[in-house]
């Protein structure tokens, strides 16, 4: 009915405005009335240049939704809107739809695959029920993949796979299911066989059905039932039998069918393994090429049929604000309403655009909550369900539904928003420090005065894009994940706010920890006639595991520092852990223990405390030994064997440790860990060595111990000794 309306609303012409306004408040009306058992909030994640975009443009195509297929490669795609992505042929930002099938309603996600943009997968990972995993047919498992796959895993996210590229040379279908298993550690689950090889590739065998369909180039020719060819007869009979051994070997209800001997329909197999997928103890895989309009019906099937409802999902865990103890919400209307805010975009012309998913109850225009993470009253202003950067008004948004809202000026991402008289924290999302710094400056005096609001806006919608204004060199320093990210960001800049700005080289976020623990006193008195200053603390400083970040500890007893006077001391502790003694640097990996100190009942304040915490922590840092981290970057190169050696010489040069080489035919994959600060020209040198024929991919790993040279050459160079 929804795909019917929207026929008709796509034949209306632009004269008909009644009537359009006519169809579309119908169609909304349907929206509205859609069981949360029939929603799906899924999200395609893959690694860069698997698919991701073209498999998404075709589900939009094949649902309805959309009445022409864009094209990434043409920079048509509908989901691609931003200038930057149809210029370079990538995702930068996740982009949210929604489609029709099978009378269910499919929220979909589309995220980026490049590692720089991790977070856009990380915010919406923490959001969404399920997950369409896609593959290149021919590279099988990648780097990012096992990212993606790594961030899935965090949140518990059930997930099918997608083997796309079906018709490409050198694809291998079986191969990828191994690798699935094998550096993904899951259960792999072909419920379809290939038909066809590389470029002959035509079709699927529904292992589950045993039934074969064959498509066609044309998107307009359905999917046609064959028969199972003979050659193919065999091999269907011992994967089908496989899957259902595979199957009984973790359901108990179906293990007990399987002794028993008797014949297992497809809907019990179905059944089994939507239970199996739901608790992440299988993972279906699918293939098809999206390309070539292949294989997409049955993947829009198998979302229905395997991925989880809202409904489906456990109660989500929060924590109430008036008691501090956990509480748990269903997925239902008539629960208290919970939200999170996972995305935060600056429009220049609509304003700020919240993005946030409902967890329980429902939410109206111009009703008013509470955002709890920041004890702040909002007032929901114009609600819409995104198609991409197009939207589509409402009026309310149900349990388990996915939409943006104007008007919510201070939520950000990761923020909670619930009702007024339920307040409750849901649990936020953590994101990745960044490692890449550039200066930046105005070029004219009129984009002095645009640049710092730009800058803000830009670090509210993205977290992982950080700024700092250096006291000493009078810089205001942008952070974010890689070359490619600021790039963007700088583009950014000067397209949709009108800002121009001249760009340093780039600098590695070089981070600084303590070697041993040390116990220091930090005191702040000032008498200057009338009320004084007095803040007097004790502290512990203390190593902590590489990736732990800052951690603060009150251990005060017998109210040596009064309770309101404590939050004080932990702002001290990371203001001063902001800029470090080798070099300037953040301070990071520590464990920090108040456990002393003493207070005037008169002259004590917070800002007397808060600075005697300064005072001590900078002392501690030279008694500790304080050392340089530098981030080590995992990096994958693809290369023909005939030029292993040379790469595998440069990653020496540049102090790679190679962890593992892999053969693939006469092509090798060597992984190894590189340092940030040797990948600079990553790319040109790469293409130099192997005649242009290698490729690579690069993702943070994990920070460590810069050598003593290098270190000192770093801290000499900061303090003005040796030319930059």
């Amino acid at each position: 009915m929804v795909k019917n309306c929207q026929v008709m609303e796509s034949k209306i012409t632009t004269k008909d405005f009644e009537l359009r306004k006519m169809v579309k408040s119908f169609r909304e009306a349907i929206v509205r009335t859609f069981p949360l058992e029939t929603v799906r909030n899924i999200g395609i994640i893959a690694h860069i240049d698997a698919g991701k975009t073209t498999v998404t443009e075709r589900i939009l195509y094949y649902s309805g939704r959309t009445y022409k297929i864009g094209e990434v490669d043409e920079g048509t795609a509908v989901m691609d809107w931003m200038e930057q992505e149809r210029e370079r042929g990538i995702t930068i930002t996740a982009a949210a739809t929604l489609c029709y099938w099978r009378e269910h309603r499919i929220n979909i996600i589309d995220t980026p695959g490049h590692v720089d943009f991790t977070a856009e997968v990380e915010r919406s990972l923490r959001v969404l029920d399920g997950g369409v995993v896609v593959f290149d047919a021919v590279a099988g498992v990648e780097a990012q993949s096992e990212t993606v796959w790594r961030q899935a895993d965090k949140y518990n996210v059930p997930r099918i796979c997608f083997v796309n590229k079906m018709d490409r040379i050198g694809s291998d279908f079986s191969r990828t299911v191994d690798m699935i298993e094998e550096r993904l550690y899951s259960r792999a689950l072909p419920i379809q066989l290939p038909l066809g090889v590389e470029s002959l590739f035509y079709g699927v065998v529904d292992l589950i059905e045993r039934k074969a369909w064959s498509f066609s180039d044309d998107p307009d020719i359905p999917p046609q039932e064959i028969a199972i060819p003979e050659l193919e007869k065999t091999k269907v009979d011992e994967y089908r039998q496989a899957l259902i051994e595979r199957l009984a070997e973790v359901d108990d209800r179906l293990m007990l069918v399987y002794l028993e001997g008797g014949r297992i329909p497809p809907n019990q197999l179905k059944a089994a393994i939507r239970r199996l997928t739901l608790t992440n103890r299988v993972v279906p895989v699918l293939c098809g090429s999206a390309l070539r309009n292949k294989g997409i019906q049955p993947l829009l099937d198998a979302i229905v049929d395997y991925l989880p409802s809202p409904a489906d999902m456990p109660p989500v865990r929060a924590i109430d604000l008036s008691t501090s103890e956990d509480v748990y919400y269903k997925a239902r209307d008539d629960a208290p309403f919970s939200a999170l805010a996972f995305k935060a975009v600056s429009d220049p012309y609509m304003g700020r655009l919240v993005y946030f998913r409902v967890y329980s109850g429902r939410v109206r225009v111009g009703q008013q909550v509470l955002n709890s993470t920041r004890g702040e009253k909002e007032r929901i202003g114009r609600l819409f369900l995104m198609h991409a950067n197009h939207r589509e008004e409402i009026k309310e948004v149900d349990t388990g539904d996915i939409a943006a809202t104007l008007g919510l000026k201070r939520t950000f991402t990761g923020d909670t928003l619930c009702n007024l008289g339920k307040p409750v924290l849901l649990e936020s999302i953590r994101f990745p420090e960044p490692v890449l710094s550039v200066a930046i400056e105005p070029k004219t005096k009129a984009d002095r005065d645009k640049l710092s609001n730009t800058l803000i806006k830009l670090s509210e919608e993205d977290p992982t894009f950080k700024i700092r204004y250096d006291q000493e060199t009078g810089q205001t320093l942008m952070s974010g994940m890689g070359e490619l990210h600021l790039e963007v960001l700088v583009e950014r800049m000067l397209r949709e706010f009108g800002v121009g700005a001249r760009v340093g080289k780039p600098q590695v976020a070089y981070k600084e920890a303590i070697t041993q623990p040390v116990a220091v006193e930090g005191k702040f008195i000032r008498q200057l006639g009338g009320r004084g200053q007095y803040g007097h603390v004790c502290l512990k400083l203390e190593p902590g595991d590489r990736g732990s970040g800052i951690k603060f500890f009150d251990r005060v007893r017998g109210g040596a520092i009064p309770q309101e006077f404590i939050p004080a001391v932990e702002r001290g502790v990371r203001e001063a852990l902001e800029g470090g003694i080798v070099a300037g640097y953040p301070v990071v990996d520590i464990k920090i223990t108040l456990y002393d100190g003493s207070f005037h009942e008169v002259d004590s304040s917070e800002v007397a405390f808060r600075t005697a915490a300064s005072i001590a922590v900078k002392e501690g840092l030279e008694k500790a030994k304080s050392i340089l981290l530098e981030p080590i970057m995992k990096v994958e190169v693809i290369v023909p064997s005939m030029f292993l050696g040379d790469i595998i010489g440069y990653l020496n040069a540049k102090r790679g440790q190679v962890s593992d080489i892999e053969t693939r035919g006469e092509t090798s994959i060597v992984r190894s860990l590189v340092p940030l600060a040797e990948t600079f020209g990553y790319a040109t040198n790469l293409r130099s060595l192997s005649q242009g024929r290698a490729t690579y991919s690069m993702e943070f790993y994990y920070y460590q111990e810069l050598p003593l040279e290098l270190a000192n050459q770093i801290v000499a160079r900061v303090r003005g000794e040796v030319n930059a």
